[in-house]
């Protein structure tokens, strides 16, 4: 366990990167995945045809494939964003759908008599899902949205080989320099990333609970 104690600053940087990968990329896949599951639901057919489009084809191609259609496509369109925002952008056109298909099961376990309660009373569509569909989607959600950001914090793995120096690239290059050292290596990179998910899994299991008391 030496080798970690050793490095262990290289370690935190690395998995600080990895940490705001997976807060940034959650961000955006949040916001992008409820916007998708509203046109999937919405009644303009044409916006729930694109967005069911949309979802069919991201959520069914690797990520490492959209992650090498960013990286190395952007730059031959001109588009120069840096190695972090590429990441990110890829990471975010993947897990969105997750999302979306997550809160589209939300917004179905809703009892259709709300929505109609809520335009008998004069509230408009997205009245309607930002009042009273989509906060009751959220609670009800909350399991399998835990599982699609814990998928996302194991993703983020592959941005390693694009130039972000996050806890996979910490792990390859101290085995490199350490090569009698595999399993502590390994475990520790390991344990890293279950530290990183336990957050995540406590943060949701309270927000179940204090969302189940209120």
């Amino acid at each position: 366990m030496q080798v970690l104690i050793d490095n262990f600053d290289r370690l935190l940087d690395a998995f600080w990167k990895t940490f705001q990968l997976f807060v940034v990329a959650g961000f955006f896949s949040l916001i992008f995945g409820t916007i998708l599951a509203g046109m999937r639901v919405g009644p303009v057919r044409v916006l729930g045809r694109a967005a069911a489009f949309y979802v069919t084809i991201f959520r069914n191609t690797p990520l490492l494939v959209l992650l090498l259609l960013v990286v190395f496509g952007f730059p031959k369109l001109d588009v120069r964003l840096g190695f972090f925002w590429m990441n990110i952008l890829a990471l975010t056109m993947y897990t969105s759908t997750f999302v979306c298909e997550a809160l589209r099961s939300g917004v179905n376990s809703i009892p259709l008599g709300q929505a109609e309660a809520a335009r008998s009373v004069g509230l408009g569509f997205t009245q309607t899902m930002r009042h009273v569909v989509l906060p009751q989607s959220f609670r009800a959600v909350v399991p399998p949205l835990a599982s699609v950001l814990i998928a996302l914090t194991k993703n983020t793995s592959l941005c390693s080989i694009f130039g972000i120096a996050e806890g996979t690239a910490a792990m390859k290059a101290l085995l490199n320099d350490n090569t009698a050292d595999l399993w502590p290596i390994v475990i520790g990179i390991a344990l890293g990333y279950i530290i990183i998910v336990e957050l995540i899994s406590g943060a949701a299991a309270l927000l179940e609970r204090h969302w189940r008391i209120t």
